[in-house]
């Protein structure tokens, strides 16, 4: 049976200082699966990413998980994902991520989720897809980053509208509801070749 929408969730590999972080990657997952959809995620079984995919096996979704085979041992891949792709980078993996989703979120991470959510939003604002990009902005996460591109805005290196490609909230099902029913509306595959 074809899942109801496919959600690329980046997220931490640690689960953070505040437990509500590891909270609220549960409720994604739990979310996903109540709703008949699929997680892709990076296949990785430490922190919000291991949280998310077993709320969301646990509430009956498939999950699709997405590593390199340099990171399956270091992030302790998870084996028991519905579909586990090794690949032999992290353009690959990014590419496929993409490709099998029909909207992406960002939640609270570091590093390699910024990097990934970024990606995301620079190939919608190219025109590579036409997929919804949320940014989940628990207790206030994100408000330093989106300060700093207001900034970026502000001094010219940025257009409002690049910012209003953006789906932001801290309401976590509104959220959801949101970039659920945007893809919807507004279905828009990756063109692989392009990225």
């Amino acid at each position: 049976m074809n899942p109801a929408f496919s959600l690329c969730v980046y997220c931490g590999s640690r689960t953070g200082a505040d437990p509500g972080f590891a909270t609220a990657a549960a409720a994604v997952g739990r979310w996903i699966g109540r709703q008949g959809g699929q997680l892709v995620y990076g296949g990785g079984n430490n922190g919000l990413m291991g949280v998310m995919a077993n709320a969301a096996l646990e509430a009956g979704a498939r999950v699709v998980g997405v590593i390199p085979r340099s990171m399956v041992e270091r992030e302790w891949a998870k084996q028991d994902c519905t579909e586990l792709h090794i690949v032999d980078n992290m353009h690959q993996r990014k590419s496929l991520m993409a490709e099998r989703a029909d909207a992406f979120l960002a939640m609270p991470g570091g590093i390699g989720t910024f990097e990934e959510f970024f990606e995301a939003w620079t190939w919608k604002q190219l025109g590579f897809h036409r997929k919804p990009v949320g940014l989940f902005d628990l207790g206030g996460y994100y408000q330093p980053l989106l300060q700093f591109l207001q900034q970026s805005v502000d001094s010219g290196f940025m257009s409002e509208w690049q910012m209003e490609l953006l789906t932001i909230g801290d309401d976590l099902e509104a959220l959801l509801e949101k970039l659920v029913e945007a893809a919807r509306s507004s279905p828009g595959g990756v063109d692989t070749a392009e990225i």
